[in-house]
């Protein structure tokens, strides 16, 4: 099965989205916001939207298996299927409005120099501590020539005019955040992720991104970006992670947590919907339209959701 059936009514404004990176079979947690996802989309009548995340790790054939496991538990999205391979044209463009603006610099720091630099007062380690950001011609030409020795180009970074930004969250309301001379382009070349869902959430008209709680730090960063690149800004809704009953975020080595491998512990896809429903405080879902019809979005549970799944 290439795709699941897609809608026919297309709303007027607005998008919501579910952007998986292919690199193996979705687990609980995925599903479980994928499912609030498309359930906040089609609640306030917008368009729902699946991209592929596909730009670092690739598993063959995760894609199909991620798009069977999607519309098992009932999800449809609008439009065909987005790809982050097929879209470097769009990168290389919004680099290029950042570049006439001089708001783009070379960086030939490696990520260890990055780790064990001096960070500014107040920042996260690791925090770009602004090594490249205003080199003379004759360093950056240094810095190139290192960077020729290493068989590596120099990564792009933004040079941003803001050090915090400030979004709003469907649950965690205002949110302020640091902003930092984030990177637009890796030194091998492949784009950045903040750039990335910037540039696709904007072309296919998302202004809803709903996705898990352990990228709300990435929010102020990538909503000021897309305000550099003259984009809306959307509106976030950050949903609690799953993890495992240690408290870890839930992985694909902590047990049969796939759709696939509980349906070969015997359950079924209506099954694995019930669990994720019950996760909401909706005990009795078969499909993901049931949660539609009676989730309340006041109601999400603001802890982790603790997954442990006894193997049949």
């Amino acid at each position: 099965m290439d795709a699941p059936p897609l809608s026919t009514s297309f709303p007027t404004s607005g998008a919501g989205r579910y952007a998986p990176s292919p690199s193996g079979d979705l687990h609980l947690g995925n599903l479980r916001t994928a499912i609030l996802a498309w359930v906040l989309a089609r609640r306030s009548g917008r368009a729902f939207r699946l991209r592929i995340e596909d730009l670092d790790r690739v598993r063959e054939g995760s894609e199909q298996r991620q798009l069977e496991d999607l519309a098992a538990l009932g999800l449809d999205w609008d439009g065909e299927v987005v790809r982050q391979s097929a879209r470097g044209t769009a990168y290389d463009a919004a680099i290029e409005h950042l570049r006439t603006r001089d708001q783009v610099f070379e960086c030939y720091c490696t990520r260890r120099e990055i780790l064990e630099a001096p960070s500014a007062p107040h920042a996260p380690p690791g925090a770009y501590p602004g090594t490249c950001r205003d080199l003379t011609e004759a360093e950056r030409e240094a810095g190139r020539e290192r960077m020729r020795q290493l068989r590596r180009e120099p990564a792009l970074r933004l040079r941003a005019d803001v050090t915090t930004w400030t979004v709003q969250d469907l649950w965690a309301g205002e949110v302020h955040g640091m902003v930092d001379d984030l990177v637009l382009r890796r030194g091998d070349g492949v784009v950045a992720y903040n750039l990335a869902v910037v540039v696709d959430d904007a072309a296919a008209g998302v202004d809803q991104v709903t996705r898990a709680d352990d990228l709300l730090s990435s929010a102020p960063r990538q909503a000021h970006l897309a305000r550099l690149l003259g984009l809306a800004e959307p509106r976030y809704a950050h949903v609690p992670l799953a993890v495992n009953p240690a408290g870890a975020r839930l992985a694909k080595r902590d047990g049969a947590v796939t759709l696939r491998d509980r349906l070969e512990q015997g359950e079924t896809a209506a099954d694995v919907v019930g669990r994720i429903g019950e996760s909401l405080g909706l005990p009795g879902c078969r499909t993901a339209s049931d949660v539609l019809e009676r989730w309340d979005p006041s109601d999400l549970p603001r802890d982790p959701w603790i997954v442990d799944l006894p193997d049949r």
